[in-house]
Order: structure tokens, then sequence, then C-alpha cells
């Protein structure tokens, strides 16, 4: 199936024969739906957290901030802002020169609202000879546009979303690039220091370095405290092949295709951080500071419980070390994994003592994140739910619409009905008990992987997305959902959500 060219390639990506063989398998089987118990709900998979409790919480991650722990902040930030302007790429190609719907309408009415304003009229009067106000006025819209989008003007539509202008305030106007680096000093702040990780795209990383150093002194002084911010990008080895209509390997030009496998390749990224604690949050998640507080507070909420709860779960499995562990001790164990972990095992009475401290151990001794969950919108996003595990055991699962047989009438029923979703709100522990770093990869669920169809050179192809960051790559972590403000959501998708009270 492969020339001596297609194994040179593949070496080049530190990609397997063996590898390609599995991917290949895989668009011939396709991926099976997970089976799901019920949609999690607050009391049966999402807790929810009394204000007393709270503060007990937010105690616990400002002690944790006070030892020799290395917190890290991960920020996917590679994707581009092309999306944000889909509109706007329309009204260029209609043939109407006006604004005609009612987000083109919105677009141009505000338009002063946009923290990139000053920097689009700059380039209006210098590309057209005239300033955004005198363009609308003589009905020339589409000159703002092309000045906004094109690499003539702004070149914002194809700059990532890290790299916008999104908030405005008297002495600056920040990206969202530089609203993380506020949030890291505001709740990843230990003993002075602050660690940040973007995962950014090959092409765009300069532009980020130099973005980074021609702020970050400012961001030092106004916080006291020193950063250290690195970038990675994703790897080669991660892309995916791609499928003609017969699932064999698509060829371009005679050469093997190869595809992005998604946001789920970045565990490798992750898995390269040496951190006991890292926080994931979307680029374009952000607020300006007037509406941090919450944002703020929730965050060291679900870190103060991912403390809480690993280290109780530390001292359980020294326990577990002990064969001779009594039944009482480990009754108590197998509760808090029940009860507070969320792992439901059928008839755990039935196993017997080595059998229970065995399973006890291996479901305590893994790498655990805590997911903040808002009320369901409308909003798009991945769900929380209570699936059937490989094992037999029941855990909390986020869970994309792709991984739900819609035509199961009961499954699709549970979706629909699903209260809470997940904003990409995360904190994880990734060390285990002996702080030894976990090897994030063993716990990656291979069979929650997606095909989608796409074309190349007016030909069809199917493409393979690895399982997702935040659901099959986190497949066998340990998983606790908890309600947050729906206020602490508030992600940039177009460009007129940069309007919304949230972002002025």
């Amino acid at each position: 199936m492969f020339s001596p060219n297609d194994e040179t390639i593949l070496e080049k990506r530190g990609i397997t024969t063996k590898q390609i063989e599995e991917q290949l398998h895989s668009f011939v089987t396709g991926f099976p739906y997970l089976e799901i118990k019920s949609a999690a709900e607050i009391g049966t998979g999402i807790v929810q957290v009394s204000e007393g409790e709270i503060n007990n919480f937010l105690t616990e991650w400002e002690n944790y901030l006070q030892t020799e722990a290395t917190i890290q902040k991960f920020v996917p930030a590679s994707g581009a802002a092309s999306r944000m302007f889909k509109d706007l790429f329309e009204f260029l190609e209609k043939d109407a020169t006006e604004p005609e719907n009612a987000f083109e309408k919105k677009f141009f009415a505000e338009i002063e609202k946009f923290a990139f304003y000053n920097d689009l009229n700059e380039v209006c009067k210098k590309n057209n000879g005239k300033s955004i106000p005198e363009l609308i006025a003589e009905k020339s819209f589409k000159p703002v546009v092309e000045n906004l989008l094109s690499d003539k003007g702004l070149n914002y539509g194809a700059l990532p979303k890290g790299l916008l202008k999104f908030h405005s305030y008297p002495a600056e106007k920040r990206t969202p690039t530089q609203e993380h680096l506020v949030e890291g000093a505001l709740y990843a702040n230990a003993s002075g220091k602050v660690n940040i990780h973007f995962t950014v795209s090959k092409e765009h990383r300069a532009l980020f370095e130099k973005h980074i150093n021609d702020c970050i002194s400012f961001y030092k002084k106004n916080f006291n405290v020193s950063y250290n911010v690195s970038f990675s990008e994703q790897k080669p080895s991660t892309d995916t092949i791609a499928a003609d209509a017969d699932n064999a390997p698509f060829r371009d030009k005679g050469e093997l295709l190869f595809r992005p496998g998604g946001h789920g390749a970045l565990i490798e990224n992750l898995n390269d951080l040496n951190a006991d604690v890292i926080f994931i949050k979307n680029i374009d998640n952000v607020v300006p500071d007037s509406l941090k507080n919450s944002t703020v507070k929730y965050k060291k909420l679900i870190a103060g419980l991912l403390v809480h709860l690993q280290q109780q779960s530390f001292a359980y499995l020294h326990e577990l070390e002990n064969e001779a562990i009594s039944n009482a001790k480990l009754s108590i164990i197998a509760q808090f994994c029940e009860v507070r972990l969320n792992n439901h095992h059928s008839d755990v009475h039935s196993l017997s003592q080595p059998e229970l401290r065995n399973y006890l151990y291996t479901k305590l001794n893994r790498p655990i994140r805590v997911c903040g969950m808002v009320k369901n919108v409308g909003e798009p996003g991945g769900g929380p739910f209570l699936t059937v595990n490989a094992d037999g055991t029941v855990s909390p699962q986020i869970l994309e619409s792709s991984q739900i047989d819609m035509n199961n009438a009961e499954d699709k029923q549970k979706m629909l009905g699903s209260t809470h979703f997940n904003p990409v709100d995360l904190v994880c522990g990734v060390k285990n008990y002996k702080g030894d770093k976990f090897d994030l990869v063993k716990y990656v669920d291979k069979k929650t992987g997606f095909i989608s169809i796409k074309s190349k050179s007016g030909k069809e192809l199917k493409a393979l997305e690895l399982p997702g960051l935040w659901n099959g790559a986190m497949s066998d972590w340990n998983s606790i959902f908890v309600e947050v403000p729906i206020d602490t959501f508030n992600p940039v998708k177009t460009v007129n959500d940069l309007l919304r009270p949230e972002h002025q």
C-alpha cells in the first residue's frame, strides 16, 4: 500500500505505518456510539456547591498557591478568526453594496464600539483617503469591511482570534491573549509566578511571540508578577490520513494527504507540560476587568475542589498499598470513590477484598479534572452525561453530539433533555500520589473519534478527527462536574458578539 516515498514522508512526520493502518481501519468500521446511562444533572453527576463550601474551597486554593506546586494555564489558541467574520465575507461577495440583514446593519450601526475601531479608521484613511464615518456617509460600506479583513488592511480575516483586539480600556485595547495574561495573574499566581502555555499554529507563532514581548512588561508591573509564557504547535505526528470513498489513502497529485487531527491532538501538547495543576480555557472566552470577579472566583473554586479531592485520593492510595487494609477502611474509600468521584460500580460489595482493593486503587490512581458546567441556554458545546465504561462501571463524561446515537429515541431524548453543557472550563491534576506525571496518552479512548466528509481539488474525501481533548482524550480520567454561573462563559463566535454588554 505504501511506496518508499510514502514511508519517507511518514518517517519525517513521526507516524508509523501501523498508525495509518489503524486509521484506515477506522474509516471502514466507523466509531461506536457511547452507551448513555443518563444526562448529568444537579445531584446526579453535577455538584452544586453551597456558599459556605465555596469559601472553604477558595481558602484551600489560596493555601495551595503558597506551596511548591507548579500551576499552569493552558490555552488552545491556534484557531483562525475567519469564522468570526463569515457574515462579513458573505457581504463582500454579494451584489448588494449596502447592508441588508440585521447582522450587517448592526455591525455598521455600532462600529465605533469595537476595540479595533481606531485601527480600522486609520487604515481606511490611509487606503481610501476617508474616515469610516465619511465612507459610511457616502454609502461605501464594502471598503470598510475589506480594510478589516484583507491583508491590505488589518488582515483580521486571516489572523487567529488571540491576536484580535477584543476589549477597550482607557489606557489600552486588549486582545484575548492579553486577557489571559491578566487572568493568570488573578487566579494562577503561585508566589508571584504565572505560567501560561499557548498552543498556536506554526504560521502565527512569531506574531504571538512578538505580541507577548511587546506587552508583557506592562502586566508584570501592574500585577507585580513574573511570567513564564511558552508556546507549542500541534505535532505533525498527530495529523491523520485522509481516505477516499473506498477507504484507501487519499492522494493529491500522487502524495498522501494528511489533515490536522482536531483539538484532541492537543493531549500530546498537554502531556509535555510538567505542572501539578493545569487550567484549560479557550482563547475567546474572556471578559473585561469589570466582569472578571465571577470568572476568577469560580476558577479558584474548581481548583480548590480539585486540590481537596486529589489530596484525599492521595491519602487513600497510600492506605491501599497496605495489603492488610481493613474492610471498614475499604468501605469508606469505596463510598468516596462513588459519592465524591462519581465512579459507580453496579455491585461493588460482591468483590472480594483483593478485588475491591485493586479496583479502588485503579480508579483513584489516574488523572483527575474538575469541570465547570453551565445551565443549557442553547449555546453550542459538549454535554455532561453519565456513561457506561468498557469495564461496566458508570462515570461522568463530556460528550459531543457525534458520540450519541440520534437514531435511538431514548438516547436522543436524554441529549435533548440535558440541563447543562460544557463551556471548556477545566482544571486538571496530572500527577500521581507519588509526584510522578501521568502519561496522559494512555487515558485516551481511541474509539471516540469522528469521521467527516470534506473535499480537496474537487474530490470528496473522508477526514478523521481524533478523540476531542475534553471528551474522548480525557475519557479515562476521574471527572467531577460542578455547576458554575453562565456569566463565566462569554465566547466570541461572531464579530458582533463583541458588541454584547459582557464585551463592552
